[in-house]
């Protein structure tokens, strides 16, 4: 089920968002008994002409929901729009049986798509990544209680009431209240004006690349030589003298005249030796 199928009002078709609410609140609230029937037939017969009513009658529960979340600083047209991606999954989902309301079943789901697109687009660095972050996210504007900062005893209050640790409330007040800083200075600046482009790290620098270089390196010391000790003394010989002696590696005729065997025997040696020290690095 989509929204194209349902084929219902969003705020850019109707012109403006006082249009949309105007239309959405002339269509009918359902009874009890007619939301049961339209249910059982969207489940039972997919009948999605039920399920377009079903979503039609509760878009002014959505439009009521998306108002709450107006401080963040996105339209709520666009939060409207979110909110009813999460009401046709309510409908999708609702179980006519369980004897409860769809518009108490929907508020879950409405809410939690709201949740993500203001989690994806509040700033372009995510501000909330954990549970316990998440929950201090959308609660830390109601609970706060001053436009200054935070005091020590509204931090512990605070981290009790949402049973998060203190430095969670701390963290979160400043990536919600910290400013934006531009990236590279406005054109009217001045020309010796810095801003953080001029004094970011070096493409080198990155931390990725510093984390796989500390691995190879790793590999290269101790794991290289775990798994060297693995082999028996000749296919320890051969691996070294064919991969790890860079300034003169010899042939496989070579080792195979110190050993007195074949040159295609000294190669099945060298292939199971690197095939166990592959199971060992990995």
């Amino acid at each position: 089920m989509t929204s194209d199928t349902l084929q219902f009002p969003v705020p850019a078709s109707l012109g403006s968002l006082e249009n949309y609410i105007q239309a959405i609140n002339r269509f009918p609230i359902l009874s009890a008994e007619e939301e049961h029937d339209l249910a059982k037939r969207f489940h039972e017969e997919s009948d999605l002409e039920a399920a377009r009513k079903l979503v039609l009658s509760h878009l002014r529960l959505v439009v009521s929901i998306a108002r709450g979340y107006m401080g963040y600083g996105l339209p709520q047209g666009d939060l409207i729009q979110e909110g009813n991606v999460g009401l046709m999954k309510a409908v999708k989902r609702f179980d006519p049986e369980r004897g409860v309301r769809l518009v108490s079943f929907a508020v879950h789901w409405i809410k939690a798509e709201i949740h993500e697109f203001i989690l994806r687009n509040w700033r372009l660095v995510k501000v909330a990544t954990t549970k316990a972050q998440r929950k201090l996210f959308f609660n830390l504007r109601s609970l706060k209680q001053s436009d200054g900062s935070l005091t020590a005893d509204e931090i512990g209050s605070m981290a009790r009431t949402l049973n998060v640790s203190q430095a969670d409330v701390k963290e979160m007040e400043t990536r919600l209240y910290g400013h934006d800083v531009a990236l590279e200075p406005f054109s009217d600046d001045e020309e010796d004006a810095f801003a953080p482009i001029a004094y970011l790290a070096a493409p080198d620098a990155e931390p990725s690349l510093h984390l796989e270089w500390a691995e190879r390196n790793t590999l290269a010391t101790h794991g290289l030589s775990g798994a060297l000790a693995t082999l028996d003394p000749r296919s320890r010989h051969i691996v070294e003298a064919r991969w790890l002696n860079e300034d003169n590696p010899m042939t496989l005729h070579e080792l195979a005249a110190v050993y007195g065997i074949s040159a295609e025997r000294v190669r099945q040696i060298e292939a199971k030796a690197l095939q166990k020290m592959k199971g060992v690095l990995t």
